[in-house]
């Protein structure tokens, strides 16, 4: 990946000295590849709801980019969810 590839880091997180970053994700040799900050939170609760927001700014995204209902595309990417967690296509 080249730094030209890489997404912005937040002005918030650049601001707050206590900010830590908690999750990358890849698509490498047609698979997904993750790094995460695991002890961050104590309760694994947490993550939950982080997911949660992650979904929104999601389908948020999809509202900027091209028109997309944001209520429309939360339902896309909890199917999605869904559809992974009854039957996980990888680890």
């Amino acid at each position: 990946m080249s730094a030209d590839d890489a997404l912005e880091i937040p002005t918030a997180a650049h601001e707050d000295s206590r900010s830590c970053e908690l999750l990358r994700v890849w698509i490498a040799n047609k698979q997904q590849h993750v790094a995460l900050r695991v002890g961050a939170w104590k309760d694994p609760a947490a993550w939950g709801i982080m997911l949660c927001d992650l979904m929104k700014h999601i389908a948020n995204a999809y509202h900027h980019e091209d028109g997309r209902d944001t209520s429309v595309a939360l339902q896309r990417i909890k199917a999605g969810l869904e559809a992974e967690l009854a039957n996980a296509t990888d680890s």
